[in-house]
């Protein structure tokens, strides 16, 4: 190894210290504990699946995938995400399982960066998977289940929007007509590169009235009042439907009482091209990117051989931990018991006492200890087991 590489990591990777890890891991477990109350049991993947399933149903773009051979020469991806591994359980596996599956994770998973995008190719995530229900009342309540948990992790000041991609996808095929020209434009809205989704509409040779419909899709954001302005902007029996099914499924998500931190977003485009109907991101002020995000899938099972609705979300636990803005606490442990060797065994009974009283103890010897003040600093109490005499130990 030379010494340029000793102390880096690989691109997108990083170290988590016992501060981090503890802030992630009260946060983790009150989702954890959330989800389980709602019904949703526990399920874990390998992390590395075959590039011809999992990497291909993904919808991971190829060039972040992490591929590697086996010995048998078959290529293998560390997993990109969790919901195509997850589709691939409930339809082998679980495939006669009664319906609909209620399903969570939590997992890191795994995708390439560009060297210059300082974006993690490590992160966990947290979520449900809801197989088998094609209803609305299923979409409203993944919704409802995530907003559960962002507040159960502390998160207050949050809200999530709403869409459908089959209306985004109907609206902009009625104007353009040509799967080129769609593509690019949900690009645009994917990146939420408003200013390019403009200055691309006025290069086409379309008529004036075309060219502000497209425009108007930008301001489809806001209330309820959006779903009848939309309603005004397409003719498409497709875009219809889709407006009908997301005025229904605001229907189930006002009998939660979530209206107060809920918007809806018509031009809202997910990164995953397997998603079918609702789609939903959560934001937080003060951050740049979403928190999480799901929506409906409902073809995704089909490439596994096994068509059936399905609907989920995941949230990213390291942007969460950076929304709650909470200080990460320096660790202090409870009780440390410094020994001599002589009084060795007086110590260890003294361990296994405070231990049965549920406390946290560390030993230590003494000779392993070069500044004793500063070393005793990190403890709320000190024991000490030192020198000859048989009288017990003293404390601080």
């Amino acid at each position: 190894m030379t010494k340029l590489f000793m102390f880096e990591k690989p691109v997108g990777m990083r170290d988590t210290l016992p501060e981090l890890f503890q802030l992630k891991r009260q946060v983790r477990d009150s989702i954890s504990q959330e989800v389980a109350r709602w019904g949703y049991a526990p399920i874990e993947t390998p992390t590395l699946e075959f590039y011809e399933t999992i990497g291909a149903a993904s919808a991971i773009l190829d060039q972040q995938l992490f591929k590697l051979l086996d010995p048998d020469g078959n290529t293998l991806v560390l997993r990109p995400d969790m919901t195509a591994p997850i589709a691939r359980i409930a339809a082998s596996t679980l495939r006669k399982a009664e319906r609909p599956l209620r399903l969570t994770y939590d997992a890191p998973v795994f995708r390439s960066q560009q060297r210059e995008g300082g974006k993690s190719a490590e992160f966990e995530q947290i979520g449900v998977e809801l197989i088998g229900d094609g209803s609305n009342s299923a979409d409203g309540e993944v919704i409802a289940l995530m907003m559960a948990s962002l507040e159960k992790a502390g998160l207050k000041d949050y809200q999530v929007a709403v869409g459908h991609v089959g209306f985004v996808n109907a609206f902009l095929y009625e104007i353009l007509g040509n799967e080129s020209r769609v593509d690019a434009f949900l690009r645009f809205l994917y990146e939420k590169n408003y200013v390019g989704f403009r200055k691309e509409v006025d290069q086409l040779a379309l008529s004036s009235i075309d060219k502000r419909r497209l425009k108007d899709l930008l301001q489809l954001k806001g209330g309820t009042e959006v779903l009848a302005k939309a309603e005004s902007l397409v003719e498409s029996q497709e875009a219809q439907d889709a407006l009908a099914q997301l005025q229904q499924l605001i229907s189930v998500l006002d009998a939660y009482n979530l209206s107060e931190h809920m918007l809806i977003d018509l031009k809202l485009v997910m990164h995953m091209s397997y998603y079918t109907g609702a789609v939903f991101e959560a934001y937080s002020s003060g951050l740049g990117y979403p928190l999480g995000s799901g929506g409906r899938y409902d073809e995704l099972l089909s490439k596994f051989d096994h068509p059936e609705p399905a609907t989920g979300f995941g949230l990213r636990l390291d942007r969460l931990t950076e929304a709650l803005g909470k200080t990460k606490e320096s660790i202090t442990n409870d009780v440390c018991i410094i020994f001599s060797n002589e009084r060795r065994k007086e110590a260890m009974e003294k361990a296994i006492t405070l231990r049965q009283e549920e406390r946290t103890v560390v030993m230590q010897d003494i000779t392993g200890i070069k500044n004793i003040d500063s070393y005793s600093a990190q403890f709320t109490e000190v024991v000490y087991f030192v020198g000859s005499n048989g009288n017990g130990g003293g404390a601080r």
